[in-house]
């Protein structure tokens, strides 16, 4: 029977490899989902190897057959990755040897991404340092003697020495790559020395076998380690004894030529200097730019300082040398990453999408700079301030009407981020938080028609008046904080009601959002920003989207308040990084029912079951009850408890003292300070009132707590005594947000005691400022047989609205 050729269509897949039979070839071949591509493969395994798919939603065939990665979250898909380390990140502080710490850190880092299926090349430097420090004493001991002999020897120049670099890269070469050998055999990876000059590049024939043995090295899992070959290219050069190498400024090109030949993916530059900087590093305003751009950041930047021991650094002798060669590698496609590689875990950093250094990208509007952001956001802060109170409240209402027209978009985009959630498996209760409907959509629109409203007068209110003395008359307004940053989960409802609270109050605001709600944040945002365009006010609000960036703005001492939403975890990790920022938030929502003894025990259902069952996800959803013992047998209430909460699906614990009482009953709970989120919880016997404040007080986190009773002087004791920012009396635990309580919009709910507590609306993103208006009056006009102060309180409501936009007269 004849065979029958069948057609093969392969479907493209992001880094994976093909074994084909045919080295040396251009396979044109057919793919399902991008059609026909030409493929190049290698000589030794006959593979192809598919290229990265782009965050443009490319293909990865473009120039050269790469994709160019233009973020640092992009980065940690590169597969073909060039390593350039400069002789200060190999060489100790005194010059006197290598530091092998920072060289074995560098290979262990090499040896990992090579074993976890990178293809890693290192463009060293290190030779000349290496044998000049092995020629060092023989110089220094013989220098008198020549110096006497032989004054004319061209050894000697001044009080300098000029040595001679290809002796020098003779003698060290061989030991530094017996080191390299050594320590990447520790991890089981294999290398090879590879000497190349400039003029390698220029032949096409010897570029051709240039790149066939740096695949074939590949191919077999080799790591290439690559330098120029000083001992006959290298030109002699006058140095100061012990300091100084040539070969620094040839590798910074050497790697950029050798990346664009290989088709990296990457190419890292690591010298002791941290980046490029917006002016010579120490200079008060002088910062790393993380993010450069050649067509954006050329003009008015500085490029560090020189290298403490080769010239590679980014100014000096040699202007812009390692930048030139970065933006060189660039143009051809490659990403360039230039930072400090005597940081411990420097590329482990890189490859993880960390902030450190300076990454070179094309991307223009990838380029806004954190520092950027937190500037525009804070002139923008001001520009909301200088409105009206009328047009800051129309920009509300514009966002209030466009959530509700573009719903369906937003629900739709929230669908996605719910996709995505289920398929990574993220838990109920945060997925509970993440979910957005219609019906919560138009709840939002109302809760910012009602701020919007009520906030009209809230910026430049008169607090209070005192006449001092005759003619001086003091003033405490309402002004904007300044620069907020919230940050938040799984909740993208936060987004308009956070921009809405800030607007309202006049303050700038940064807003980085959890990735889960990447998708519904964007559409939010895209709702606030187009609402912001009505008074020219775009600016005011901008975010961010990765921690680096958070963590960079803070340090830049322009944020005046942060606001965490989300767990615990967040709000320590956020207060940990604040560095003296005031942090406004609760780090637990563990909130307690306690019903008394004298409790109406329907009531007591109906609360339990609102304040545990209507939104469990919810940080005012109880998590603990705790009962008065004399309940446990009275008219089967404990029972009937426990049935109503199994009937909504409610997983129940028994605290240490009900689980002694019951011979059968609830599983015990792990710890009387948890905060489910879900459908569980605890329940837990008390002997009164003060027993439930004492437990309450020892594991509850300050949040919201309730009690339960018709005995009004018990209740009062435990309203009183509770310390809780919020604590209510026969009413659910639920109430406890800014909506309910007629704030229009919350920020999120404080347990702190300073500035404000509980749930947190625009009166708590205010501060004050004082006015003292005078006719000439000085502090040395008041004293003993001079005039004397009045201190007189005048009435508020006499000046109405904004002091800043109305004339006041100063009585007499």
């Amino acid at each position: 029977m004849r065979s029958r050729a069948i057609p093969l269509i392969f479907k493209f897949v992001p880094n994976t490899r093909c074994l084909v039979g045919r080295p040396h070839s251009t396979l044109k071949l057919p793919f399902r989902n991008i059609g026909y591509r030409s493929i190049s493969t290698t000589s030794i395994r006959y593979d192809i190897q598919f290229p990265m798919v782009g965050s443009n939603g490319t293909n990865g065939f473009g120039s050269g057959g790469r994709v160019t990665l233009a973020s640092r979250s992009e980065l940690s898909g590169a597969r073909r990755i060039v390593v350039k380390v400069g002789s200060a990140v190999l060489t100790r502080e005194d010059n006197c040897g290598l530091a092998l710490g920072r060289v074995a850190s560098l290979v262990e880092q090499v040896a990992s991404l090579q074993n976890a299926g990178r293809d890693m090349i290192m463009v060293t430097s290190g030779a000349v340092a290496f044998g000049k420090q092995k020629l060092a004493q023989e110089l220094v001991m013989s220098m008198s003697m020549r110096q006497t002999l032989h004054s004319q020897d061209h050894t000697v120049h001044g009080n300098k020495v000029v040595l001679e670099p290809r002796a020098a890269a003779a003698v060290g070469q061989s030991g530094l790559m017996s080191l390299y050998e050594a320590m990447f055999a520790q991890y089981g990876v294999r290398i090879a020395q590879v000497l190349v000059t400039k003029a390698d590049f220029a032949d096409e024939y010897t570029r051709k076998h240039l790149f066939q043995t740096m695949s074939e090295l590949l191919a077999l899992n080799i790591v290439p380690i690559v330098n120029t070959n000083d001992a006959v290219a290298a030109p002699p050069q006058v140095y100061d004894a012990l300091e100084g190498d040539i070969t620094v400024n040839d590798n910074d090109s050497l790697a950029a030529l050798l990346s664009a030949e290989i088709r990296a993916d990457l190419m890292v530059l690591m010298s002791d200097v941290d980046g490029v900087f917006t002016g010579p590093p120490g200079l008060d305003g002088s910062r790393l730019l993380h993010t450069y751009c050649p067509s954006m950041n050329a003009e008015g930047v500085r490029f560090g300082t020189m290298s403490r021991v080769g010239t590679g650094g980014m100014q000096s002798k040699y202007p812009y040398l390692q930048v030139s060669a970065a933006t060189w590698a660039l143009h051809q496609g490659i990403p360039v990453v230039i930072c400090n590689g005597s940081k411990e875990g420097a590329l482990t950093s890189v490859m993880s999408g960390r902030r450190i250094g300076t990454l070179f990208t094309t991307q223009a509007m990838g380029t806004r700079s954190p520092e950027t952001l937190a500037e525009l956001a804070k002139q923008g802060g001001r520009h909301l301030e200088n409105l009206t109170g009328d047009q800051r409240s129309e920009i509300i209402d514009s966002i209030a009407d466009l959530l509700v027209s573009k719903s369906a978009d937003i629900v739709m985009a929230n669908q996605r981020d719910l996709e995505l959630a289920e398929m990574e498996k993220i838990e109920s209760a945060v997925i509970d938080r993440l979910k957005l409907t219609e019906e919560k959509i138009t709840s939002l629109a109302a809760g910012l028609k009602q701020l919007a409203q009520d906030s009209r007068n809230i910026v430049g209110r008169t607090l209070r008046r005192t006449l001092l003395a005759n003619g001086l008359e003091l003033q405490q307004v309402t002004v904007p904080i300044g620069l907020l940053m919230v940050i938040f989960e799984a909740r993208p409802d936060c987004l308009p009601q956070i921009a809405s609270l800030a607007i309202a109050s006049g303050n700038g605001l940064v807003l980085k959002g959890g990735s889960e709600a990447v998708n519904t944040n964007n559409a939010l945002m895209s709702v606030v920003s187009e609402a912001l365009l009505l008074h020219d006010a775009q600016n005011a609000i901008q975010m961010v989207t990765s921690r680096e960036d958070v963590g960079e703005i803070i340090t830049l001492g322009m944020v005046d308040l942060i606001i965490p939403r989300g767990s615990n975890q967040l709000v320590k990790q956020v207060t940990a990084q604040a560095q003296g920022v005031p942090v406004l938030g609760h780090s637990e929502g563990i909130c307690h029912v306690y019903i008394d003894t004298e409790a109406d025990l329907d009531k007591a259902l109906h609360i339990v079951k609102d304040s545990k069952c209507s939104y469990p996800a919810a940080c005012n959803a109880a998590e603990t009850i705790l009962l008065h013992r004399n309940l446990l047998g009275k008219r089967n209430f404990f029972a009937n408890l426990c049935d109503m909460l199994k009937s909504q699906r409610v997983e129940i614990f028994a605290g240490p003292t009900l689980s002694k009482e019951l011979t059968f009953g609830p599983p015990p709970a792990k710890s009387l300070r948890t905060e489910y989120s879900r459908l569980a919880v605890t329940i837990e016997l008390v002997s009164d009132v003060l027993n439930a404040v004492e437990h309450i007080n020892t594991y509850g986190s300050s949040h919201t707590d309730c009690i339960i009773t018709e005995n009004e002087k018990t209740a009062k004791e435990f309203l009183k005594r509770i310390d809780s920012a919020c604590a209510f009396h026969n009413a659910s635990t639920r109430f406890a947000d800014g909506y309910r309580f007629g704030l229009g919009a919350e920020v999120g709910i404080s347990t702190g005691r300073i500035h404000a507590r509980g749930p947190v609306g625009v009166e708590g993103l205010l501060t004050t400022k004082w006015i003292l208006r005078g006719k000439g009056d000085a502090a040395s006009d008041f004293g003993p047989e001079l005039k004397d102060y009045q201190h007189i309180n005048l009435p508020v409501d006499e000046i109405k609205g904004d002091i800043f936009k109305q004339e006041v007269h100063v009585g007499n």
